[in-house]
């Protein structure tokens, strides 16, 4: 496992703040840690891993070491590929915390099967809950609802909805514009809303190693497409940071935006920034 560029600054940071609403701070990757006033605090997709050079080659910092987490309530998984279910990246924080990893069965299938993470952790199976889309699920302050995602490249994707006394919002995984998003927005005052975004890039092939002209995210338009079904007020565009090959400058998606009612609008941010309810 890579070592943090950043040593335990920022699990630390977690845990000192006392947010007045909720909290969120970006992780990279589509990565997110989530704290509420009352002391909630959830993991949606943190990886830290460098992915399968030269094939997927990180662009970013490594921001903590899981093994530096000593508060989690949760680990949330909105599908089953590499940089959303990772042993080496979650695993550490449910042994370190007794967390709960929720996830839909493909991505508890990398945990028991593919990765076999009670083989190299301390685990136990109470800590594993399988979720599916109309799901609603309590945790601390939090009532999560699983959404439908679409998103072709994964078998099981889901969304999730954070309902919080103070405001709800939406972590999309990798999800493309879905059939659904008009009636999620209809159902949820959607105060903030997580979306993947990327260009195309050529990325080499798993078996031949040849170039492949390849998009795993939202393009400008696909993007803002979602956000306007959802009816977003704040969009926060991730995963465009990623990636060789695959990233993005988010700053365009105000060009792409603006005629449109929602996202009413676009909140921009780096790793490790943080942003409030």
């Amino acid at each position: 496992m890579t070592v943090s560029d950043w040593s335990d600054w920022l699990p630390r940071a977690v845990e000192s703040a006392d947010p007045e609403t909720v909290a969120v701070w970006y992780l990279g990757c589509n990565g997110f840690v989530i704290k509420g006033s009352e002391g909630t605090t959830l993991f949606v997709d943190p990886y830290v891993g460098i992915g399968d050079p030269p094939r997927t080659v990180r662009m970013i910092p490594v921001p903590f070491d899981p093994e530096d987490v000593t508060e989690a309530d949760a680990v949330l998984a909105t599908h089953e590929h590499t940089d959303h279910v990772h042993g080496p990246s979650q695993a550490p924080i449910l042994e370190n915390t007794g967390a709960t990893f929720v996830a839909p069965d493909d991505s508890l299938s990398v945990a028991y099967d593919d990765e076999a993470w009670f083989d190299d952790y301390d685990l136990s199976d109470d800590q594993f809950e399988e979720v599916a889309e109309g799901d609603s699920v309590e945790i601390g302050e939090f009532t999560v609802h699983v959404e439908p995602a679409y998103d072709p490249d994964a078998s099981h994707p889901v969304a999730y909805v954070f309902e919080h006394e103070s405001g709800t919002f939406i972590h999309g995984g990798d999800t493309k514009p879905a059939e659904e998003f008009a009636d999620i927005g209809e159902r949820y005052d959607l105060d903030l809303g997580i979306l993947a975004f990327g260009t195309v890039g050529n990325i080499p092939d798993k078996e031949t190693g040849e170039p492949v002209r390849t998009k795993w995210y939202n393009d400008e338009n696909q993007i803002i497409e979602a956000a306007s079904d959802l009816d977003l007020d704040r969009l926060v565009p991730t995963h465009w940071d990623m990636w060789k090959g695959l990233t993005a400058d988010p700053k365009v998606l105000h060009h792409h935006a603006k005629s449109f009612e929602a996202p009413r609008s676009l909140e921009l941010v780096e790793i490790g920034d943080r942003v409030d309810l």
